[in-house]
């Protein structure tokens, strides 16, 4: 006869974990990791990730509904503020949070400290301290950078990882398996994310963008994926616009005779066919729109509120 902890182990659980961290700390690297493919664009630029994404993932009978936010730092620009609003307020709907510092980093102690205080402001006693890119720091460093951390804060549980190569996120995965509440799974078994395919599509090109871009172009580029056609023999046809702030961001972004937008395009096309399995033909046009990060109607886009003040 099977006891109550046995039929414990047979229920459901889901829970949804917000990952939070400084820019470039390695949260959507976690989240993809963790997902097994690819539901946040990764980029060397700081500040990629401007909205709050979810990524799905099964680990036995929990699902967990992982919410990779955007960087906090301290937001200057109407998109910056917006960012970190948008990361700070994932604190409430999470059953836990992820603390991801980046262990390779200069002073990590000191630059996660505004962030140390919002958590103990909001006075959680459920987030959990990830190290990350553990296997670019010497173990006696790692040590002395753990101790730190959780003499300034009261950490859930601390795990060391490499989001990157996947050393120590198999532990992570089971342990918050482990811990999210007992419940019927809120996405079905097979959704990895909630993003809308425009979405993902215009986020792609983005990331090409950075990749292909890095030192030229700022952050502050913005895709619209304009239009969306299926066809019958199962091909896509999809439009997007480019919005860049300058004439001068404009000609970096084409190229000599338009060779780095075809080189972009090309990427994003050849991407978004692995993920959807199917033909893509992919048309980028890019435009100068200065004030681009001021429009409400943009904010909206990418599930952002556009700061009052």
């Amino acid at each position: 006869m099977s006891n109550d902890k046995d039929l414990s182990k047979n229920k459901q659980r889901c829970g949804f974990v917000s990952v939070i961290g400084r820019p470039n700390a390695g949260k959507s690297t976690l989240v993809n990791t963790l997902v097994g493919t690819k539901v946040s664009i990764v980029s060397r630029k700081v500040q990629t990730t401007r909205s709050r994404i979810l990524g799905i993932t099964l680990q036995g009978n929990s699902q967990i509904v992982l919410i990779d936010t955007p960087g906090i730092f301290k937001a200057r620009k109407t998109l910056e503020k917006a960012m970190v609003s948008a990361a700070l307020s994932s604190f409430e709907e999470a059953d836990f949070i992820i603390h991801i510092v980046d262990a390779a980093a200069k002073n990590p102690f000191g630059k996660n400290e505004a962030l140390r205080k919002a958590l103990k402001d909001k006075g959680t006693d459920n987030v959990i301290l990830v190290l990350n890119k553990v296997d670019k720091v010497k173990k006696t460093a790692l040590l002395a950078i753990t101790q730190e951390l959780n003499e300034a804060f009261s950490y859930k549980a601390t795990f060391m990882i490499s989001a990157l190569d996947g050393r120590g996120v198999e532990d992570l995965a089971g342990y918050l398996a482990d811990i999210v509440p007992e419940g019927a799974w809120m996405y079905s078994e097979d959704q990895i994310t909630d993003m809308p395919m425009r979405l993902m599509a215009a986020e792609i090109t983005r990331e090409k963008i950075y990749d292909l871009v890095h030192q030229e172009i700022p952050y502050a580029v913005f895709v619209k994926t304009e239009s969306w056609e299926n066809f019958d023999n199962g091909s896509v046809k999809i439009s997007q616009l480019i919005y860049v702030q300058r004439e001068s961001q404009k000609k970096v972004l084409l190229g000599k005779g338009g060779a780095k937008i075809k080189a972009i395009g090309c990427a994003a096309r050849e991407e978004l066919e692995d993920i959807i399995d199917a033909r893509v033909h992919l048309k980028t046009f890019v435009r100068v729109q200065e004030n681009w990060a001021e429009r409400a109607e943009n904010y909206e886009l990418f599930g952002l509120d556009m700061p009052t003040e």
